[in-house]
């Protein structure tokens, strides 16, 4: 009877060793390599990388290198931020306990929810605000208000001269271009009648005025 028990426990304790010892007969590979992008080949930092089959799994380095242990035929997944995530598998056909890799990574576009700030606290706040918003007038409006008699005058009292003095100046000097066409202007130093209006206008003030 002693010797049923022994061997079935001698029995028990090959099964569970085999158990044990099954996982460690399959062959184990040193899986190194680099994380780069797919546009410009400059390495992805700190990227994630998981074996699928297990918890296990390690982060790259600044420089986008890595390496860790995982089993033939096993799945690596490598994320980041920014980036599409990518799957290899290792080939289970492998020979070598090593295998180096150049993973590359495609850059994703993180689409955000829409945020709408406002700069009312509360909805009651925004709809008191909106009541009493003042709403801007058009452009006829504007052209109205310019046009008003009070407007009008006040801006025409800072003008010296009037529209009728502005056209008669204006006709005055292109008279004066047409009439010295092709000679030179007329020099008033010897003029007598000149002389003559210069010394009237002294004495009656009109530089004075001036």
């Amino acid at each position: 009877m002693i010797r049923k028990i022994y061997l079935a426990i001698a029995v028990c304790m090959l099964i569970m060793s085999a158990a044990i010892a099954q996982p460690h007969n399959e062959k184990l590979v040193q899986l190194s390599g680099v994380i780069v992008t797919g546009d410009s080949l400059s390495p992805v930092p700190f990227t994630s990388i998981m074996i699928k089959s297990s918890s296990r799994g390690t982060v790259s380095d600044y420089y986008g290198f890595f390496s860790v242990v995982a089993q033939l035929g096993d799945e690596i997944e490598f994320s980041a931020i920014g980036f599409k995530k990518a799957i290899y598998q290792i080939p289970d056909t492998l020979k070598e306990n090593r295998y180096s890799l150049i993973q590359m990574l495609n850059r994703d576009t993180v689409m955000l929810n829409q945020a709408v700030i406002y700069p009312w606290p509360t909805k009651e706040q925004f709809k008191q605000a909106f009541l009493e918003l003042k709403i801007p007038d058009d452009d006829m409006a504007h052209a109205r208000r310019n046009l008003a008699l009070e407007t009008m005058r006040d801006e025409s009292s800072r003008i010296d001269m009037d529209a009728s003095l502005n056209s008669k100046y204006v006709f005055d000097k292109q008279q004066s271009k047409l009439y010295n066409t092709g000679q030179l202007p007329a020099n008033n130093l010897l003029n007598p009648v000149a002389w003559a209006k210069f010394i009237q206008a002294w004495k009656n003030g009109d530089f004075k005025n001036k």
